[in-house]
């Protein structure tokens, strides 16, 4: 039987100090991001972050999450940033790089530090996260959401133990974060959930993407989307490595359908993104997405990592 990523793990905190929080974003439905670490703690096998360490010559295998730049003054900076009269009170993205959520934040509590200054100017937000940790904040993000536009993602690709375990070795049972989802929701804040990425073979089984949606409902979520696995240079080297490991026989068909390709053809996948819509219907979930957080196509992109 392979040998599973251990969920917790040595991680090296290197504090920093940023000469800017807010990044600016092309080609995505938002037009700034803000990311209080660099690097990620939750080491998903698919995250398509590790395509953009690759190409700023940074560990994207085994050694990615094992440091993490913490950057220590970024809510001052970002006071200051919020503070200039040319800014337009833009929707401010957290987390599209990195989660602001992961452990680092029981530490050194940037995240929360960030949503406090966000309140305080009534700036629109939107987050996507994998951490039961973001109900320790609810007071702030409750203020913030009775001050400005405000909307949290919950990224549930499954909810199969054996998927959830070897691929999202870092990472808060699901179970937990639909826990936090009712917590959030109960508190009146707008929260949705991100079914993806699904993988092919694994987690595309009607009865798990089932189980998801049923389950988001359960919640409260006000909304679901859904995508499929895309695998970058850098995010495909690691994840047919987890594959090789895990379900070896998977292995021909991920070389096949993503061969000189990063995304699959819409065809691969559009069964199964019929079967979820059908299943939104059937539970009554809405399709309904605040800010659309997918892979950027870009290689400029990088920007969303400072």
């Amino acid at each position: 039987m392979a040998a599973l990523e251990p969920r917790l793990t040595q991680v090296a905190y290197e504090q920093v100090d940023c000469k800017s929080a807010l990044n600016p974003v092309k080609n995505m439905m938002f037009s700034w991001s803000l990311n209080p670490y660099t690097g990620c703690e939750h080491r998903c096998a698919f995250c398509y972050v590790r395509a953009f360490e690759l190409r700023a010559d940074r560990p994207s295998d085994d050694r990615y999450g094992r440091s993490i730049r913490v950057k220590i003054n970024v809510a001052g900076v970002l006071r200051s940033e919020l503070g200039r009269r040319s800014w337009k009170r833009e929707t401010v993205v957290i987390g599209a790089a990195t989660d602001p959520y992961q452990p680092a934040e029981g530490r050194f509590r940037l995240t929360r530090q960030c949503l406090e200054v966000l309140r305080d100017f009534a700036n629109p937000a939107a987050m996507i996260t994998r951490g039961p940790m973001i109900v320790r904040d609810i007071d702030v993000l409750s203020d913030l959401a009775r001050r400005a536009d405000l909307h949290i993602t919950f990224s549930v690709p499954t909810i199969d133990d054996d998927i959830w375990r070897k691929t999202e070795p870092g990472t808060a049972h699901p179970r937990q974060r639909l826990k936090a989802i009712e917590k959030l929701v109960a508190a009146g804040i707008d929260v949705g959930v991100g079914m993806a990425p699904i993988l092919p073979g694994l987690s595309d089984r009607p009865e798990l993407l089932e189980d998801v949606v049923k389950a988001a409902r359960a919640a409260g979520a006000t909304g679901l989307w859904a995508n499929m696995l895309h695998l970058k240079d850098g995010t495909r080297e690691h994840f047919m490595s987890v594959l090789a490991r895990h379900w070896p026989e998977l292995l021909p068909r991920y070389e096949g359908a993503y061969r000189g390709r990063a995304y699959l053809p819409q065809s691969f996948g559009e069964q199964t993104m019929r079967e979820v819509a059908r299943l939104r219907t059937l539970h009554g979930v809405s399709d309904r997405r605040r800010v659309i957080l997918k892979p950027p196509p870009e290689p400029e992109q990088l920007s969303l990592l400072n």
